[in-house]
């Protein structure tokens, strides 16, 4: 049956829907959209002490993120979620004893360490709003500097200047779907406009007294720019006028920029541009680079390839564009990549997953050439040695199109062993192997725990990634149950076939939703967090700096109206027969909580078995370590209900 068959004559009507939890028809997004009896009606009640108690030991496999350096590379100041959540810690040598800088219920992000070493840049976020603020703070501890923190205003670092003085960052406080540009002076105390025009502006590099300025136009679609502090002038570069995506900084030469694109080919290349011409430097590969760094000295530039979803990493001379040879790194790790490099290049930051074991950091000195580990993770209480490695395989879509996914394998479970399928959000991100005590906790249960790429996925080429752009989702949507199909055939023993549950948030959760209604049937179960119910309510409420982003991958409200109801779970209600566990954060500014509240409602008035948490201070995901463990509870514990048959305590 064909989509728009699937879609019943009055899915037009759709657009607005009652909702009996929030009086008449939702508005807006944000804890403020809500009702104070909702958020108390649909609070997370407490789940059994033996549930919550192994999620919050394999809460405790963890380690730090990378880091940065101070400029002497005496010190590494990183991100730790060992509170519950993210704080910034330093660490005064390999392997001393670290000590605590930031603390408190709000996330806080390092950002940047000053070219003296004087000052740190963190950002802190408030209930997952996603409106963070910006700070100073002195590198010893203490209390922090507030640069800028304004309610419902987004501020983001984007740089400081090479002498120490500017901390540059982006804020949408003059407009909320436009971001203007400011430096702070840190000597004086205050900042100052740097650059505002229309558009969702950011600053991709500095040198001299020149900026290079990106404009996003829309999802994976970049211009470029250049602004002339002193003059005041701004010079298109390129990307204007067009559908691509770049990725740049400036270069070692007089008024080169070393740009990433996929422009000229399928995949992502690095290309030296200079008067127009753009000259390609890295090598030609059927991979993606998938990200990459040049040092303040513009010696050395490192770049990292996506390799199926492995990340390898390599490194090249920025003036010759010679590959340079890198210390010998683990050979079969699932991702090696660079985290950061001092300000004189001499120290590089490189992180390593194994896929079996915690993150692990090491710094590389470069002068040396000499490789060593600074922090490593813990798993105090657990059996590493048990834990299951992603495998990549493939399923074949209804067209002959061959879809990645990769497999962890239980080591024992009740035969046919259930399945769980997870998608990933974006849609334009990537499901990747490496190390995941969350994937553990499935396969611990008896689960198999599948993760594929459909089409509209990052890392398989430029055709791949905008293959569901707009109405064209209506061709791709299908890959959503053709996984279901060849799971049950894949994992099916003598003859039985398995139970498969789905799952994903944010986009992964819409695609939950659409498992469960349009493709009623292909899945038994469905737990989403933070998934859009109707494409047209949710382009209409989300954050206003998204909308743009955010239309040029779903489609446009006006013209495109009706593909948007054709692919809006909601237009399939009346074929959902459940169960389905719905998770959400209040605070949410990317997908609004009325996109919960107005399917719970909808469920509930046709009798549907569903069970919907909010988290009330939480937005796009729980980011505090005990709503991280009760969101995985509930999950768990659905799908063992569920696909399993065991009673729910």
């Amino acid at each position: 049956m064909s989509i728009s068959a699937r879609c019943a004559p009055f899915c037009a009507a759709l657009a607005l829907l009652p909702m009996p939890g929030l009086g008449q028809t939702y508005s807006g997004h944000g804890a403020s959209s809500v009702s104070k009896e909702v958020l108390e009606k649909f609070a997370p009640k407490p789940l059994s002490e033996a549930l919550i108690r192994g999620i919050q030991a394999m809460l405790d496999v963890r380690s730090p993120n990378g880091g940065m350096l101070s400029p002497d590379g005496k010190a590494l100041y990183f991100g730790w979620r060992v509170t519950g959540v993210p704080q910034v810690w330093r660490i005064d040598g390999p392997g001393r004893f670290p000590v605590q800088l930031t603390g408190g219920q709000d996330p806080t992000h390092l950002e940047a360490v000053t070219p003296n070493g004087a000052a740190l840049v963190v950002s802190r976020d408030r209930k997952g709003e996603e409106n963070p603020g910006l700070y100073l703070q002195d590198p010893r501890g203490g209390p922090l500097k507030v640069i800028q923190h304004k309610p419902q205003v987004q501020t983001s670092f984007q740089l400081v200047s090479d002498d120490g003085r500017w901390v540059y960052y982006r804020s949408n406080d003059k407009k909320p779907d436009a971001y203007a540009l400011y430096r702070y002076d840190r000597k004086a105390g205050r900042a100052e406009d740097v650059f505002s025009q229309d558009g969702l502006w950011h600053i991709a590099d500095r040198k001299g007294g020149r900026l290079l300025l990106g404009k996003e136009t829309g999802s994976n679609m970049v211009e470029l720019y250049e602004w002339d502090e002193g003059a005041k002038t701004l010079s298109p570069l390129f990307g204007q006028g067009e559908r691509e995506d770049y990725v740049a900084v400036y270069g070692p030469g007089d008024g080169e920029v070393l740009v990433n694109t996929s422009r000229f080919g399928e995949f992502r290349r690095l290309y030296s541009w200079s008067k127009g011409d753009f000259t390609p430097v890295s090598p030609e590969m059927r991979h993606d680079v998938s990200g990459f760094s040049i040092d303040r000295p513009r010696r050395r530039a490192l770049y990292t390839v996506n390799e199926n979803g492995y990340t390898r990493l390599r490194a090249m001379d920025a003036r010759t564009h010679k590959e340079l040879k890198l210390p010998a790194l683990p050979a079969d790790a699932d991702h090696v990549y660079p985290v950061s490099t001092t300000r004189d290049g001499r120290y590089s930051v490189i992180g390593v997953d194994s896929g079996i074991s915690p993150h692990q950091s090491y710094v590389l000195d470069w002068t040396k050439g000499t490789l060593s580990a600074w922090h490593k993770g813990s798993a105090p209480e657990i059996d590493l040695s048990r834990f299951g490695r992603a495998k990549l395989e493939s399923y074949t879509a209804r067209d002959g199109t061959p879809i990645p996914v990769f497999v962890r394998e239980p080591k024992t479970c009740a035969e046919p062993c259930p399945v769980i399928i997870e998608f990933h959000g974006g849609p334009e991100l990537q499901a990747q192997p490496g190390f995941s005590p969350y994937a553990q906790l499935l396969l611990d249960a008896g689960f198999v725990y599948a993760e594929p790429n459909v089409r509209g996925s990052d890392g398989y080429g430029k055709a791949w990634i905008h293959a569901d752009d707009g109405p064209k989702r209506l061709d791709i949507i299908t890959d959503i149950e053709d996984a279901a199909a060849w799971a049950r055939k894949r994992f099916a023993s003598e003859g039985a076939a398995p139970k498969v549950g789905i799952t994903g948030g944010s986009y992964g959760g819409y695609s939950t939703l659409v498992g469960m209604t349009m493709f009623a049937g292909a899945y038994d179960a469905g737990a989403e967090e933070v998934g859009m119910s109707n494409l047209v309510t949710f382009l209409q409420n989300t954050a206003p700096y998204r909308r743009s982003l955010r239309t040029s991958e779903y489609g446009d409200l006006e013209k495109d109206r009706e593909a948007l109801l054709k692919l809006s779970p909601v237009s399939y209600l009346d074929r959902l027969k459940g169960p389905m566990l719905i998770i959400q954060g209040a605070g949410d500014p990317r997908v609004p909580v009325g996109e919960a509240l107005q399917f719970h409602d909808a469920l509930a008035s046709r009798g549907v078995d569903s069970e919907m948490v909010i988290f009330a201070d939480e937005g796009h995901g729980a980011q505090k370590r005990d709503n991280q463990a009760a969101a995985i509870g509930y999950t768990l514990r659905f799908f063992q209900k569920h696909l399993q048959g065991k009673r729910a305590d």
